[in-house]
């Protein structure tokens, strides 16, 4: 009688990154926040800041180099460190088949590390995705500096390249405390790294998989995600419309020739909203843009709420930064990532319905899904510590820092 073979994996394996301390706050948040089915990482050259991550691995970067200290915001201290503990980094990123990087710009391990760890993952053939803060305003034109010049070297390393300015964070609301600020800072970071992930990993009405992700993000460089909730009347065109013009974003979404677009609701959404909701998004693209769609029925939505998350890549000249060359997705035993198969999905995948819109222009639509109902937490801010490493609380000046996580 012929064996049957284990049941083979179904979802990609997703890892997530926090080189510095504004990517160990970030990690604290999602893992507090139950973010699920991705495996997180913290990168350091501070010793007492890895000791309060609460991340299931942990990479003392640059022993040798700073001795357990951090690297005064000097973005080259935070790359040597990187390389002096590369062979660890591609261990802990081995097997992986997505690997997002979220940090804050700005300081030096963040600054420094995160282009070697990126480098490091596309290498092993993985999926990279950045989501990145840049510097309030009024932490100085230095600061600022580091963080452009860390965003070049950045995009040239990564898949796609989703950056969010801090100052956006204080524009979206003139009551803003400090404290929700910087709250809310590590929470778009999560609606970002989960938003994504959850693609993947949360069957849907109409779903999604690996492969569809990459089709849209791989080698698009700078990318764009936002997302709206709305209830009443006309909640799914408001929703749409808050997604893409969300004031977090730090460009247009207009132009864009990758869209993945996913709505969320309660069993009471129709076919018409989501009609509505995707000639609102269709319509603010390229006519010929790749638009993955993929629908949902979510119990954690409030009654009557509609919740719509895009992603957009694909933007012509967008950043000038970077030229993000595409690069052979092939790592050191000729492999892609944790899982061939998932990769040679990706050009098969192409085959889906074909959706005209209003100007007869054809629209490839393939499917996806959203993230969970965004969250904050309460941010310590009894201890204020004062010394010269700014980077290892991300992008908060020494006159105005929180006290680490616990």
């Amino acid at each position: 009688m012929p064996k049957v073979n284990p049941e083979i994996e179904a979802f990609a394996r997703i890892k997530v990154v926090g080189p510095g301390g504004s990517g160990r706050n970030a990690i604290n948040h999602m893992v507090r926040s139950k973010v699920g089915g991705v495996e997180f990482i913290v990168a350091n050259t501070d010793a007492q800041d890895l000791h309060n991550s609460l991340a299931s691995r942990k990479i003392h970067i640059g022993k040798n180099l700073t001795r357990g200290l951090g690297t005064g915001m000097n973005p080259e201290l935070g790359r040597r460190a990187a390389e002096e503990t590369k062979e660890e980094i591609q261990e802990a990123l081995k097997g992986a088949d997505m690997v997002f990087i979220a940090s804050g710009m700005g300081g030096g391990t963040g600054t420094g590390a995160a282009p070697i760890i990126a480098k490091t993952a596309r290498e092993l053939g993985a999926l990279t995705i950045a989501v990145v803060t840049k510097p309030f305003f009024f932490e100085g034109a230095q600061r600022m500096n580091i963080a452009e010049k860390g965003l070049e070297e950045l995009e040239n390393e990564v898949d796609a390249l989703i950056i969010i300015p801090n100052d956006k964070l204080l524009n979206s609301s003139k009551d803003t405390t400090l404290l929700s600020a910087f709250a809310q800072c590590d929470e778009v970071l999560r609606q970002a790294v989960e938003g994504i992930s959850d693609l993947i990993t949360t069957p849907g009405l109409i779903n999604v998989d690996f492969a569809d992700i990459r089709a849209v993000l791989a080698d698009a460089g700078t990318a764009l995600m936002g997302i709206g909730v709305a209830s009443g009347e006309n909640r799914a065109v408001e929703a749409a419309q808050m997604a893409i013009n969300s004031p977090l974003l730090d460009i247009s979404i207009t132009g864009a020739r990758g869209v993945l677009f996913a709505i969320a609701g309660s069993e009471d959404m129709t076919m018409n909203e989501i009609q509505e909701a995707a000639k609102v998004i269709t319509e603010s693209v390229d006519s010929n843009a790749k638009v993955i769609f993929g629908a949902i029925i979510d119990p954690k939505l409030r009654k009557g709420e509609i919740k719509i998350t895009v992603i957009a890549s694909g933007f012509p000249e967008a950043s000038g930064r970077g030229s993000n060359q595409k690069r052979e997705r092939v790592g050191q035993a000729g492999k892609r990532g944790g899982d061939e198969t998932l990769f040679a999905q990706a050009d098969e995948k192409l085959t889906d319905a074909v959706r005209k819109d209003k100007d007869g222009a054809e629209r490839a639509i393939w499917n996806s899904m959203p993230s969970e109902k965004p969250r904050a937490v309460p941010v310590n801010r009894d201890e204020e510590k004062a010394e010269e490493d700014d980077d290892d609380l991300g992008v908060i000046p020494s006159f105005l820092r929180r006290s680490k996580l616990r």
